[in-house]
């Protein structure tokens, strides 16, 4: 590699968070600015200050209540939801040292769906669905934490992948068999559109069970991203150099598992977001989890709130997030295999 290449990498991996956060600022102001009742970048200054100052704006009630009541709450959503996924990817990539894996690994999602649905058919509200939706992940997580006990014999990363794909499969027919029983005209709507992914019904009083789990469980990776990098290495070699790799282990999965929930419940499943986001966010400041972890925030929250942008604005009708993702990451996914195809040969 040349001198002037050389430079450039360096100079792209130490601006890398502030193009993140360059990225995620733009797409907030595309965010409040369009959609079906167009506001100017002035008003929304305006509407911003106002409230943060305490006093009223001048502008049109019906321009403060669009940025406060509909976007802002929807834009703050996106934004918890997109950096919660991309750090528990970001962290389960790293845990399991394969770059090809997503916040799902362990059934969480799938957990959390299950305990959803199951709150939708029994017409919970919804702090109750929200809290079967914690305890339907956190319960995944500890089922394929038992059959990787169970199997301690072998290699435990193979057997944690293993079991999280069958304790998905399984917890994905759980999910099916709720929607079998559930009430065709009116609970079965409600958990297809759900299970689809949007953002459209985001209300500011669900901010509050939303940003609690995903600030506890982001911040708890924040703080532990210097060790991640050690424990990336083989078990033998992290021990060596003095880390409880069990512990800090449980530690991680416990964290990410719990930010994945909290956006299941919330959000519903917005897959491709944990897996390609990370290696985005490398390709930008490389693989020291120090700097991976944060830009990974940033850069996860500016795509999941341009992406929801385009939900709402892309057709007459509101396109599932969870459909927008796939259509997006899907291209992006097989050019990342194409490149590491490359890079082996």
């Amino acid at each position: 590699m040349s001198t002037v290449a050389l430079v450039g990498a360096r100079a792209l991996r130490l601006g890398g968070p502030w193009l993140a956060l360059l990225a995620l600022v733009l797409a907030a102001a595309l965010a409040f600015g369009v959609g079906r009742y167009p506001v100017s970048l002035l008003d929304v200054a305006r509407v911003l200050l106002g409230r943060l100052l305490g006093h009223a704006p001048d502008v049109a009630p019906a321009v403060e209540a669009v940025v406060l009541q509909i976007r802002g709450p929807r834009i703050a959503a996106a934004v918890l939801i997109g950096a919660a996924l991309s750090v528990a990817g970001t962290a389960f990539q790293g845990l399991f040292r394969n770059p090809l894996v997503s916040p799902d690994i362990l059934g969480a999602s799938s957990g959390a769906a299950l305990g959803t649905v199951t709150g939708i058919w029994l017409s919970l509200g919804v702090l109750a669905i929200e809290g079967l939706a914690f305890a339907g992940g956190l319960l995944a997580v500890a089922c394929v934490y038992g059959l990787g006990a169970a199997l301690s014999g072998r290699d435990p990363v193979l057997v944690l992948v293993l079991a999280g794909v069958v304790i998905g499969s399984l917890l994905g027919a759980g999910v099916g068999l709720i929607k079998y029983l559930a009430d065709p005209y009116n609970q079965l709507p409600a958990m297809t559109f759900w299970l689809l992914g949007s953002l459209s019904a985001t209300h500011p009083s669900d901010l509050l069970p939303l940003a609690g789990p995903v600030v506890l469980g982001t911040g708890l990776l924040l703080l532990l991203r210097w060790r991640l990098d050690v424990l990336s290495l083989p078990d033998e070699e992290a021990r060596s150099l003095g880390l409880a790799t069990g512990p800090l282990r449980i530690a991680v999965v416990a964290a990410a598992t719990l930010v994945t929930a909290a956006s299941v419940a919330a959000a519903g499943i917005v897959g491709w977001v944990g897996l390609v986001v990370p290696h985005l966010a490398r390709f930008l400041v490389g693989p020291g989890f120090g700097r991976l972890i944060p830009t990974a925030a940033l850069l996860g929250a500016g795509t999941l709130l341009t992406i929801d942008t385009l939900a709402r604005t892309v057709a007459p009708v509101e396109v599932p997030l969870g459909i927008l993702t796939a259509f997006v990451g899907t291209p992006v996914f097989l050019w990342l295999l194409a490149r590491a195809e490359r890079d082996w040969s």
